[in-house]
């Protein structure tokens, strides 16, 4: 197994104190945030070289904003930049039709996020991760096959 490495996370969330906390939270478990939005047109105004490995992406955002259309810029901007939705209207999500990779619903927990960043750093760094995911992350139905058994060929192990 491949040593897992801090991932660089986009956080796009509109409540200040939430996206502090996540923020607190990424950077306690020893990864950094290289950028912070509250709606698209923040997203738009990011430097190119960011390339975040992780975007925690709300769904209903500041201005009228949605985090779809985040996820679809985010999905062009930075191909291999893995969405995860954190959201409090689960359903609204549907990451099959949505582009999302995964979803984590409001209220979290500080262990259950934990846990997820863990199983996404296992994906990430030494693909497919090893175990199940948290019940914390609900990944896609394309993750979660790409994921779901180890492959030997690095083809059959991305999911973008």
């Amino acid at each position: 197994m491949k040593t897992l490495r801090s991932l660089r996370f986009l956080i796009v969330e509109d409540e200040a104190l939430l996206a502090m906390d996540l923020q607190m939270m990424i950077e306690d478990a020893g990864h950094r945030v290289v950028g912070e939005a509250i709606h698209l047109a923040d997203v738009r105004r990011l430097d190119d070289d960011i390339e975040p490995d992780v975007a925690f992406v709300d769904i209903q955002l500041a201005d009228g904003s949605s985090g779809l259309d985040v996820c679809a810029h985010i999905r062009r901007r930075w191909p291999s930049t893995i969405v995860i939705f954190v959201t409090a209207n689960p359903k609204m999500a549907r990451l099959d039709r949505f582009g999302g990779h995964g979803l984590i619903a409001k209220p979290f927990s500080r262990a259950g996020l934990i846990a997820a960043m863990r199983y996404l750093n296992k994906g990430i760094s030494d693909p497919p991760p090893d175990q199940v995911p948290p019940p914390s992350l609900s990944l896609s139905s394309a993750v979660a096959s790409a994921w779901s058994a180890r492959r030997g060929d690095s083809a059959a192990n991305r999911f973008n």
